[in-house]
């Protein structure tokens, strides 16, 4: 699906950015250019950002941290 109309950058770009290292706004807007026109697209990019830092929080449906007594 497209997310910025400006730049025809689609979500798959930005979540291989984001698997790429690309773990914030600025390092996204750098790397595809994306929120850099009309910035409508923004919101979107934020949701997957967020979306994906919530996925690489869990494994299997388990925390990837541990407590250390």
């Amino acid at each position: 699906m497209y997310v910025c109309l400006c730049k025809g950058i689609t979500d798959r770009q930005i979540k291989t950015a984001i698997d790429d290292g690309a773990c914030s706004m600025g390092k996204l807007r750098k790397t595809l250019g994306v929120a850099t026109q009309c910035g409508k697209c923004s919101a979107s990019t934020r949701e997957l950002l967020a979306e994906s830092k919530a996925e690489a929080a869990m494994l299997n449906g388990l925390p990837q941290f541990y407590a250390v007594a």
